[in-house]
């Protein structure tokens, strides 16, 4: 556990030359200038390895299966080489009282400097016995895990924002983290699930500089949330032409048009998947034929519906951004006449409004 990332890098043959090339690779991930990689090994090179406690509560793993899939960093290299994973109840050998026992030393011996990663809503209903561990509640676990960490990173919308389980009626009580944890640095990464490079990169930048990203209003790190997919959509040109796909099979979705008629939340969503992507980089939903579902941003569950279209918003600077809000009025403005001319697609795709989806 003890020994700087530097000397990890070495045991296993990492020379100077690859780890410069490796930093180099996070700094332009997070965004950051080129001189940013030279500081990032500097650090790096004297850094220890943190202490990470991982706690899954309300959830379905998806958040544990796609860091899995880490393709810059990986996951193996995020564990052995970066951090001390000390607590994961999924990957972990460990199980019952051993793992428990592992989690609390864990957080005794590293008290005031672990990383808590949290996974999953935290019910509040019936005094937390929907959701336990050990016979303890998550909301007791979270708490005492919280108190002793230096930064919370609450992994997934659902315990970014509460997720699928805080969807009405929310028969749990679910909560984000931050409704609970209002003492401690807290990063929100949200997805359903979230992209794996956007976990790892997070955590690659806390082991760099020691300090949490920069966050937006929502508490999302800002390389990676700070444009819409609609912004990064290399099907936006066709979104400022007017050219919409009216169903998923027909012509203007084999010449992949624009999904915004058939309730793609790509102009509401922010997030990298559009640049990101999965599956190693090779593709993401909107590419593969999906309009977005907006599962990045809070209560996209319940946001008026998957399959609706989203109507034109009074301040299109909502939607489109400075640069292109001409091209998006008329883009939309034409798409919408196309479908007025045509019943059949009319009364197939009812609209909501924005104020509706931001609710």
């Amino acid at each position: 556990m003890q020994g700087s990332l530097i000397d990890a890098f070495a045991r296993q043959g990492v020379s100077r030359r690859s780890f410069l090339k490796y930093c180099a690779t996070l700094a332009s991930m997070m965004a950051l200038p080129p001189v940013a990689g030279r500081a990032m090994a500097e650090a790096m090179a004297a850094a220890r390895r943190p202490s990470v406690i991982w706690l899954p509560f309300q959830e379905c793993t998806g958040c544990t299966e796609s860091i899995t899939r880490s393709h810059a960093p990986t996951i193996e290299g995020m564990i052995f080489d970066m951090i001390s994973l000390d607590y994961q109840e999924t990957l972990m050998a460990a199980a019952g009282h051993q793992a428990e026992d592992a989690r609390l030393k864990a957080m005794r011996d590293n008290a005031g400097k672990y990383l808590l990663i949290v996974d999953g809503s935290i019910p509040l209903g019936r005094d937390g016995a929907y959701s336990c561990i050990g016979g303890r509640s998550n909301v007791e676990m979270l708490k005492e895990a919280a108190q002793g960490a230096a930064a919370v990173v609450a992994v997934g919308s659902c315990a970014a924002f509460g997720g699928i389980p805080r969807a009405n009626p929310n028969p749990t009580g679910a909560v984000p983290v931050s409704d609970i944890v209002k003492d401690k640095p807290i990063v929100n990464i949200p997805g359903c699930p979230p992209i794996p490079v956007v976990m790892t990169g997070v955590l690659a930048h806390y082991l760099t500089f020691g300090s949490l990203p920069e966050l937006d209003a929502k508490g999302r790190p800002k390389a990676f949330f700070g444009e819409t997919i609609h912004d990064r959509c290399y099907r936006r040109p066709f979104y400022d032409q007017g050219k919409f796909a009216k169903t998923f099979d027909d012509e203007g979705a084999r010449n992949g048009w624009c999904l915004f008629e058939l309730g793609c939340k790509g102009p509401v969503t922010h997030n990298a998947c559009a640049t990101a992507k999965w599956n190693g980089g090779t593709s993401w939903p909107v590419e593969s034929g999906h309009g977005c579902l907006g599962c990045s941003e809070p209560d996209f569950w319940d946001a008026g519906g998957f399959y609706k279209a989203l109507s034109l918003p009074a301040d299109p600077l909502g939607i489109a951004g400075a640069a292109a809000v001409a091209g998006a009025a008329v883009g939309v403005g034409i798409g919408f006449a196309n479908r007025a001319k045509q019943g059949a697609a009319k009364s197939a795709h009812e609209t909501t409004t924005l104020a509706d989806l931001e609710k």
